[in-house]
């Protein structure tokens, strides 16, 4: 089984934030490969369907951005799974500009507490990962205090851009699934 798993924070409050990028792309998936409704599954909501011939599940960690590790425990101890072949982290990335996403076979966190905490779970920077860009495309805008960056809300015309990004976010997490990470690099970090 495929995993993709999103990172957000639970509550309404958190809904449109930077942070909550990974959860806007889960849904749409969700939504463009018709699963089923989401569902309780221990600590996160989940749905599963397939893609093709693959079986995937779509997971949204419901125990905060900071501790979303703590849900892989269950996929770790499935024989054949694997986080390196089998597992895709969508999430927000504050170094990279609205607008642009990159895709990544293993490195550091980057700062990301919610990576970090992958990281402890799985024991290994080896997974795929699929960040998209947060960062104000206006050069001139402060940033301020990073954790009330990330939880404060895209204006209008950045949501539009990460709106705009879904199909090609949908075509890299398709070619991640049948083709692997480095085929999904290859054909789509070259996004401007």
């Amino acid at each position: 089984m495929k995993v993709l798993l999103g990172l957000g924070n639970p509550g309404r409050e958190y809904e449109a934030t930077r942070h909550n990028v990974g959860w806007w792309v889960l849904d749409h998936l969700a939504d463009v490969w018709r699963f089923d409704g989401w569902r309780k599954d221990g600590d996160a909501l989940t749905t599963t369907g397939l893609v093709g011939s693959l079986k995937v599940r779509l997971v949204k960690p419901q125990t905060y951005y900071n501790l979303s590790g703590t849900v892989l425990r269950t996929y770790l101890r499935k024989p054949f799974w694997a986080p390196a072949t089998d597992l895709l982290v969508v999430c927000d990335d504050v170094a990279l500009p609205v607008g642009r996403y990159r895709l990544r076979p293993q490195g550091g966190a980057g700062g990301s507490n919610g990576l970090k905490s992958i990281e402890r779970e799985i024991g290994s920077q080896n997974y795929g990962r699929l960040r998209i860009g947060t960062k104000p495309v206006d050069e001139a805008r402060e940033i301020g205090n990073l954790a009330d960056f990330v939880l404060s809300p895209f204006d209008a015309v950045e949501r539009q851009e990460v709106v705009a990004l879904m199909p090609k976010l949908v075509d890299a997490s398709e070619t991640w699934l049948r083709d692997g990470i480095l085929a999904a690099m290859n054909k789509h970090n070259s996004n401007g």
